[in-house]
């Protein structure tokens, strides 16, 4: 069960659906794919999508934490020392967790595989399948609409919608929006950093008579003061995400009183799965919801997501939609969609299969 060789790649994966945010657009996504063979034949997948935005990784610097030569430290070790494996690679890479979360996914599915079981089995299984939203980006009100009904009819019942910043418009197409749904779907917001506390107080009075569920990350990911200048019962509808980096974070957030009442676990900000648990532990502990994001990902690295986030007593919800839109992937299985829920294969490790 040593590990044999490790490769490493780039794979560009074009959007069928481009879409934009507060702070940019986006219309296609580089991932490196890392590939670990064990001596008794075995092939863990790993993926990476850094975001330099979020935590000052570009893929420049992710691909040269993967450089082959530098992983020569892993070749030979045994999987089953897994616990040790994840703490070195903190260590090794303090500064790429994109670049740690693709190895760490990877040796997970191989120690998983070599149990034969799947991985959230292995973790310790709470859910059986939950409920994903599906992401609309900053566009015109009839845009809005249109995708909204197209996602209905696919049979998601939960969608997430990036506001601008601009009240204004981000009201008028929230109104419209729940007009739309009239309770066939639940919607949830994010600003991606745009507006400011009193902002947030309108939007969350407009959100309570629109039936939205939570506003993910309304402010700059610095201020977390902000966040703790809200009432309390704002605050337990208000989610944490670009201020929730790691574990460290997840401890500051969560001291009293909690800054926020959820927290968005993303594999790409956090390093991997072993950190994302110990995330989860701090919620569970704190009584703070869990929220399992993702970036614009192959379904590698969203099936790792998902397996943590069945796992964890914590999670209440997916946000797990990032490989929804890729043209191409280049690896099949991991995960199953019905009716915009997301459970896993039950097949060992992370249930994929490499497509040549």
């Amino acid at each position: 069960m040593n590990i044999l060789d490790i490769r490493v790649r780039t794979e560009h994966f074009p959007l069928t659906r481009p879409y934009r945010i507060a702070f940019r657009s986006i219309d296609e996504v580089d991932n490196l794919i890392v590939e670990v063979r064990t001596t008794d034949g075995l092939l863990g997948l790993g993926a990476a999508s850094p975001e330099h935005h979020v935590t000052g990784e570009t893929l420049e610097a992710c691909h040269a934490a993967l450089s082959v030569d530098d992983l020569d430290w892993l070749i030979g070790r045994d999987i089953r020392t897994l616990p040790r494996l994840c703490r070195e690679l903190t260590e090794r890479l303090p500064a790429a967790p994109a670049a740690r979360a693709a190895l760490d996914m990877a040796l997970h599915d191989l120690f998983a595989q070599a149990l034969d079981l799947p991985l959230a089995d292995v973790l310790g299984r709470a859910h059986d399948s939950l409920p994903t939203s599906v992401t609309i980006g900053i566009k015109p009100v009839e845009e809005t609409l249109t995708e909204a009904r197209e996602y209905l009819g696919l049979g998601f019942r939960v969608l997430k919608v990036k506001l601008s910043g601009e009240e204004t418009e981000d009201f008028a197409r929230l109104h419209r929006l729940h007009e739309t749904l009239a309770g066939r779907a639940v919607m949830r917001v994010d600003p991606n950093q745009s507006y400011g506390v009193d902002g947030l107080l309108r939007l969350d009075r407009a959100g309570r008579e629109l039936g939205i569920e939570f506003v993910e990350q309304p402010f700059p990911a610095e201020r977390t003061d902000w966040f703790r200048a809200l009432p309390e019962a704002v605050r337990r509808r208000v989610a944490a995400d670009e201020s929730l980096l790691g574990p460290a974070d997840a401890f500051a957030l969560a001291a009293p009183p909690a800054a926020c009442g959820i927290f968005n676990i993303k594999l790409m900000k956090c390093g991997g799965l072993a950190p994302a648990l110990r995330i989860a532990a701090i919620a569970e502990t704190a009584g703070i919801a869990l929220m399992w994001g993702c970036m614009d990902e192959s379904r590698i690295s969203i099936a790792a997501a998902l397996h943590a986030a069945l796992a964890c007593p914590a999670t209440r919800y997916l946000d797990l939609d990032g490989s929804f839109d890729l043209a191409r992937d280049i690896a099949e299985g991991g995960f199953v969609l019905e009716d915009g829920r997301l459970s896993v294969t039950g097949k060992p490790g992370l249930g994929l299969k490499r497509l040549d």
